[in-house]
């Protein structure tokens, strides 16, 4: 039951329950540029820095004024949003507007084919389908080969235009019949076995310790949060995850997951064994910066080694952008800067301008499968109102000689000085400062041995970071939360429209927050109304 208006709470009371634990259950009633405005018990208005920026949406700031008028200029022209199955020019210009920003990012000229969606856990599983329809067909493709060469082989023997040599039975492991014509009928059928076999394994997913991609069906199995994972793992996929800096690691993973089909074939007259490597990687999934594992960076060193892994494995590497990507961190995609470069790009949020409900997911010409158009799709993805209000993101983001990226830099940067000042000055509350742009993470050291009884409940609960939110926002009027699979550190992924006004609130909150914490004075935290 909601006390304040007497009605019974139906939607995700639960969630509710725990956010007012830590007097998060505030209403938001308007938002512009960084600044929310919440509606208080007596019925006003209060803003509020949002420095969680809808969990990277918001690189624009909410309710920006440009794309606001666009909005209204398509409601108003009665843009459809249902008009599927027909043509959808916007939906190719913003394709092409995109493969123009990468192509300059990256250095390359290879296009990269879109199918569009609503989340960014969407246009990850729409990543992930199109990557296993693509392995099966190069399966299939490996195994009629295979047969046709078995046949050409059968028939080559059984005319007297061929032979099997001795070693060819010793190794498939077969005893050598007294006639050749039985003899290449039975390596055929080892050969069949073993690669019915092979072939039946189920694909290898791989993703990073500490990755976030979702928490659909498929998504949920590739976020390695073994909360989120584990109830629903008996509908999942089979994924291995790899811990963040182990190249060592890799290797492991390639001689371990190593699939061989064999041919049977022949040649200047005599049979032989060939070797196919089996497909067996379905993708690599990762984040450049990863988010709710605690705004992680991947080094450049690991991502170069995760792309040698997909290339010495056949392996397509999926870079997830959802809350990185759109000028964050100063371009369009994080993994840019890193040197890496996507079979699949996910991107989401922050496409949408914090408006529309839009994602894309991008793959490179030579994965593309056009296949994939035909047994995917979704009913509210390349609508008119979204595309266009994505175009008018890219607008915004290229004006100028890209000075949106520029700014989300500068900014960046001021922002993390801030945070790494506080870090040196409470090095005891601190464990580190982390992130890249205007995507930064807070940890601070576990207390879950805290003298002060409070915080220590807080910390083994899982709530220290919420109790901390809740604190900013009732004492200091800023709203941020903890990651959501590291839950001591703080996100702080504002808008490239922070002033250093706003960074000097921040400041002088955190360091509030931290003499608390040093001084293990938890009744100073704010206690919501």
């Amino acid at each position: 039951m909601n006390a304040e208006t007497a009605v019974p709470e139906l939607a995700e009371p639960n969630l509710r329950r725990l956010l007012g634990t830590a007097g998060l259950d505030v209403e938001y009633v308007s938002g512009e540029g960084n600044v929310l405005h919440r509606r208080t018990a007596d019925g006003s208005l209060t803003p509020v820095l949002d420095l969680a920026g809808g969990y990277g949406s918001l690189v624009l700031g909410h309710n920006h004024p440009e794309i606001v008028a666009r909005a209204r200029e398509l409601l108003d022209a009665r843009s459809p949003v249902h008009a599927q199955f027909s043509s959808h020019p916007y939906a190719n210009e913003l394709a092409t507007e995109l493969n123009r920003i990468i192509h300059r990012e990256l250095g390359v000229s290879e296009p990269y084919y879109a199918t569009f969606a609503n989340s960014g856990a969407e246009a990850v599983e729409a990543a992930v389908k199109h990557a296993e329809l693509d392995r099966g067909l190069r399966l299939s493709s490996i195994l009629d080969t295979i047969a046709a060469r078995a046949e050409e082989a059968r028939t080559a023997v059984l005319s007297g235009a061929a032979t099997v040599p001795a070693p060819v039975y010793e190794r498939l492991g077969v005893t050598r019949p007294a006639r050749d014509e039985d003899g290449v009928a039975l390596l055929i059928a080892e050969a069949e076995r073993r690669n019915t076999a092979v072939a039946g394994r189920a694909p290898v997913l791989l993703a990073l310790e500490g990755g976030f991609h979702g928490k659909l069906i498929g998504s949920v199995q590739l976020t390695h949060n073994e909360g989120y994972r584990a109830p629903f793992a008996a509908l999942g996929l089979r994924t291995r995850f790899v811990p963040m800096d182990r190249p060592d690691v890799l290797k492991e993973v390639m001689e371990q997951e190593r699939g061989t089909l064999y041919e049977i074939r022949q040649r200047a007259g005599r049979v032989e064994v060939a070797e196919h490597d089996h497909p067996t990687y379905c993708a690599f999934l990762l984040e450049p910066i990863q988010g709710e594992g605690g705004i992680r960076p991947l080094s450049r060193k690991f991502a170069e080694d995760i792309q040698q892994f997909g290339r010495d494995t056949d392996c397509p590497v999926v870079v997830d952008e959802v809350q990185s990507g759109m000028g964050r961190t100063g371009a369009l995609l994080a993994s840019s800067a890193l040197g890496l470069r996507g079979d699949y790009y996910a991107l989401a949020k922050a496409l949408g301008g914090g408006i529309a409900k839009a994602a894309v997911m991008l793959v490179r010409e030579t994965r593309y499968r056009p296949e994939f158009e035909l047994v995917h799709s979704s009913t509210f993805a390349k609508d008119s109102f979204s595309c266009h209000i994505a175009l008018k993101v890219l607008e915004l983001l290229e004006a100028e000689d890209g000075r949106a990226y520029r700014q989300a830099t500068e900014r960046g940067e001021a922002l993390a000085a801030m945070l790494q000042r506080i870090g040196a000055a409470f090095p005891d509350v601190v464990k580190e400062v982390r992130g890249r742009g205007l995507m930064q993470g807070f940890e601070f050291h576990d207390q879950s041995r805290a003298r002060d009884a409070r915080l220590a409940e807080a910390a083994r609960s899982g709530l220290f970071g919420y109790v901390i939110a809740g604190h900013l926002l009732h004492a200091h009027g800023i709203r941020t939360f903890p990651t959501a699979s590291a839950v001591h550190t703080l996100r702080f992924e504002p808008s490239l429209l922070l002033t250093d006004e706003e960074i000097g609130l921040l400041d002088r909150a955190l360091t509030d927050v931290c003499q608390i914490v040093r001084e293990q004075a938890s009744e100073r935290l704010a206690v919501p109304s």
